[in-house]
């Protein structure tokens, strides 16, 4: 522990340096964040994946953001979780119940926080998306590829169980059985193929991602926010939930958002036949 202010690192004012790894930026309504390892292919560390967790859940609670662009930089969009420094040792050093904790605070967290962001999040893939880089992608509320980017279940290349909730997603996104022949061959996934098997909503070019992300994230950023984050919670909810449960959430959200600005400024622009000005209100 430093004796002295003297004896720390960094001073108060002094950047971030994880900042460099995680850019974040927000501009008219939108967060932009951006992993930028491109060296590693984006395998993401501990840290980044921190500060990923911490963004979104800031993002929730800020007016200033309604939407949410996650992207990446280089040729990688993430190629997983890094591993560096953390090969197996055997079961010498391993307590019980490690490896179940390690997966429920780390990826399964970062996962959740996509999931549970009360603002849209946007997938723009515009690389490599390998092991929880693919669930991470999958769990955004849209996805969009670049034609070069590619998805790939890598965990059984190498003899593991897929995680950060891969065994949730995939199956509610494309069925259990093209999940499973995903999850069992490992095989590399084309965009175009991707978006085929309903993994991804739009492929585009490679040069036109970044405009096409801009674009999506600009119209949802512009539409009633509340709105918007109860149908997310209605969607997400609705797979693991039987007809009455569904309804009463449904019936539960509509009473709740009738509540907002943004909903009476709905009715009213269509009564008085204009365009409304939704204000995520």
């Amino acid at each position: 522990m430093p004796s002295s202010p003297e004896d720390t690192t960094e001073s108060a004012g002094s950047p971030d340096p994880l900042d460099s790894l995680v850019l974040h930026a927000t501009d008219n309504g939108v967060l932009l964040i951006t992993l930028n390892r491109p060296e590693a292919m984006n395998a993401l560390t501990r840290d980044q994946r921190e500060r990923v967790i911490s963004l979104l859940s800031e993002a929730s609670a800020d007016p200033a953001v309604r939407a949410v662009v996650l992207t990446a930089t280089g040729r990688g969009f993430c190629t997983g979780a890094d591993l560096r420094g953390t090969a197996p040792t055997g079961n010498r050093d391993r307590v019980p119940g490690d490896v179940a904790r390690t997966i429920r605070l780390g990826a399964q967290r970062l996962i959740a926080a996509v999931l549970d962001c009360e603002k849209p999040v946007v997938a723009a893939v515009n690389g490599t998306a390998a092991g929880l880089g693919a669930h991470l992608a999958f769990a955004c509320d849209l996805v969009l590829a670049a034609e070069s980017a590619r998805f790939i279940e890598v965990f059984v290349r190498r003899g593991l169980v897929p995680d950060a909730g891969g065994a949730y997603l995939l199956p509610r996104l494309i069925g259990p059985q093209r999940a499973k022949e995903l999850m069992f061959f490992g095989d590399s996934l084309s965009a175009a193929e991707a978006e085929r098997l309903g993994l991804v909503n739009r492929v585009v070019p490679d040069g036109e991602l970044a405009k096409t992300a801009r674009a999506w994230a600009r119209r949802l950023a512009d539409g009633p926010t509340r709105a918007i984050a109860l149908t997310k919670q209605l969607v997400n909810a609705s797979l693991d939930a039987d007809r009455a449960t569904a309804f009463a959430a449904e019936a539960a959200a509509q009473e709740i958002n009738m509540t907002t600005r943004d909903a009476n400024e709905g009715v009213a622009a269509f009564v008085e036949r204009r365009v409304p000005e939704y204000r995520g209100l």
